[in-house]
């Protein structure tokens, strides 16, 4: 699972949402083959000769696809009045191949959206190009951040263009879908927490007809799920705007796809800044990522803990984080027997409160609801907890998110087939780290029967061209724990790496630090990174 909007949505939330902060990484340098460098006939037909390896058609495939591309441009027009962008915010559509193998085939088309740079035609320097995380976000309110007056962004909406996109299957890119939206909502769901090798079997039959679903409803599209698909896209994108050369902002999935992209188009980035980073080695991706999620949500989970119990005069929660935990389990037992207000049991529950050890910003409101609902006000939790049936738009959305989710996660890696591998790691997992570890397991799960082909992750390094690369990481991020960031500096040669010491708020860019956001401003702007790797001190934590 992986990061939400800042980033992106929660896990098997009540909504039917998740949290995805994940990604795939992408290997084969394809520095060569800038946009254009290659006449597409001559492309084509080399890449029908007999001997040459995947990875050089596909990198012959997006060459040809971003040639076509840049050609073309982007149509640029008002957004429809149902995406929710007003102007002066525009939107269009890129065309990038299902398959880049085939990069005359079959064609998907892609959304994009944009808003141009606030400052002087002088003080532009191009797109930023932005992608939340996921698995499954949609980068597509990213211009909003002009339109709202972000003081975060003032300085850099100076210098660019902000832009945004639907990758690959989500929301309005050739969306895919796995189970009807309306079923895939409806609450109470089962307890994550199995009380029986009943219980797990019946997990077991879920996640299996959820991987059916996929193939049955989305089966064309899942083999393509792919990250490095995504990056190739990226670079079919760059070259519709115009721009030679890649400026991109990625937070939790998006570091991934920023790796996967850097590693595959290395002399194509202009500069890159990855915030909440995936680790992109290839045994974590992406089985191993999701068992070390559950360790540093447990973590991040107390950390909270430890807040509620400070402020108890406020929320009369527990005054000790132990107190803080026996009303946890307290109120779940009581969601377990009978579930509040009808809808909302234990899975439910993890799906709200998850978005406390995910995000600074929901602490606050997680405990106030907590705090109304130990008072005797049930309907603060429903309303907060429970699915809205009537929200079809926002249930579909939710559908999608997850299906997209799965869909790269089951693609980009091979996942353990073997149940006894699932059952035995997360067993052992869960008496230390219960919080997440069985709802995490379930949700990930229908990549052990996944029906279409599942990838060899790239090996992300550096290759010729890639410039300095901006890497910012809070030390106790729950979605990407902190020794993703370490790793990706280290095999990105030359890049820079701030810390946010005793933090751990996911999507470091987005919140008001000015040790981090003037470095992020100065980068951004004029290349220029400190002489050596920065730790500032944590942002303001959340007042009660």
């Amino acid at each position: 699972m992986c990061g939400r909007p800042h980033l992106r949505r929660t896990r098997q939330t009540a909504r039917g949402s998740r949290k995805a902060v994940i990604g795939s990484a992408g290997a084969f340098a394809a520095a060569a083959l800038i946009a254009g460098a290659v006449s597409a006939p001559a492309a084509q037909a080399d890449a029908s000769r007999s001997g040459s390896s995947t990875a050089d058609l596909q990198a012959r495939g997006a060459a040809i696809a971003a040639a076509k591309a840049a050609k073309a441009g982007i149509d640029w027009k008002d957004c429809p009045a149902d995406w929710g962008l007003a102007k002066p915010i525009q939107c269009g559509w890129v065309s990038v191949p299902l398959d880049y193998m085939k990069p005359n085939g079959k064609q998907i088309k892609l959304a994009v959206d944009r808003i141009g740079n606030t400052g002087t035609k002088g003080e532009r320097q191009g797109s930023l190009v932005y992608n939340p995380g996921g698995p499954g976000g949609s980068g597509m309110r990213f211009p909003t951040r002009v339109t709202t007056k972000n003081p975060i962004y003032a300085k850099m909406a100076k210098a660019y263009d902000f832009v945004g996109f639907d990758p690959r299957g989500v929301g309005h890119s050739a969306p895919i879908s796995c189970v009807d939206p309306q079923e895939y909502v409806k609450a109470p769901k089962a307890d994550p927490v199995p009380d029986s090798e009943a219980d797990k079997l019946a997990q077991r039959k879920l996640a299996k007809e959820y991987a059916d679903g996929c193939y049955e409803k989305s089966g064309e599209m899942l083999p393509q799920m792919t990250t490095p698909n995504t990056a190739r896209d990226l670079d079919v994108t760059r070259a519709a705007l115009g721009e030679k050369k890649l400026n991109y902002l990625g937070v939790s999935y998006g570091t991934y796809l920023g790796a996967v992209y850097g590693t595959l188009f290395p002399g194509h980035v202009r500069r890159m800044i990855v915030d909440s980073v995936v680790n992109p080695a290839k045994d974590n991706i992406w089985y191993q990522a999701n068992l070390n999620q559950d360790i540093a949500f447990e973590g991040r989970w107390k950390d909270w803990q430890d807040w509620v119990a400070k402020n108890d005069a406020t929320y009369h929660l527990g005054n000790t984080r132990a107190k803080v935990q026996q009303q946890w389990e307290t109120l779940r037992a009581a969601a377990k027997k009978n579930p509040i207000g009808g809808v909302v049991g234990p899975a439910e529950l993890i799906a709200f409160f998850q978005s406390a050890p995910y995000y600074d910003s929901a602490w606050v409101p997680t405990a106030q609801v907590w705090s109304k609902y130990v008072a005797g006000d049930t309907q603060a939790l429903v309303d907060a907890a429970a699915p809205d049936m009537s929200d079809t738009a926002g249930n579909a959305s939710a559908e999608n998110g997850n299906a997209v989710y799965t869909a790269v996660e089951c693609a980009d890696a091979k996942w353990p087939t073997s149940w006894s591998k699932w059952d035995k790691d997360n067993t052992a997992l869960h008496k230390q780290y219960p919080f997440m570890t069985w709802a995490n397991a379930w949700m990930n799960l229908p990549c052990a029967t996944w029906k279409t082909k599942q990838q060899t992750p790239l090996d992300v390094k550096t290759g010729k061209g890639l410039p300095q690369v901006l890497i910012v990481q809070s030390t106790r991020d729950a979605a990407t724990p902190y020794e993703g960031a370490v790793e990706l500096h280290k095999r990105f040669k030359g890049s820079r790496l701030i810390t946010e010491k005793g933090a751990g708020s996911h999507g470091v860019t987005g919140l008001t630090n000015p040790c981090i956001n003037d470095r992020v401003d100065s980068y951004l702007l004029t290349g220029k990174t400190d002489g050596k790797d920065v730790t500032c001190a944590p942002h303001a934590t959340p007042k009660p």
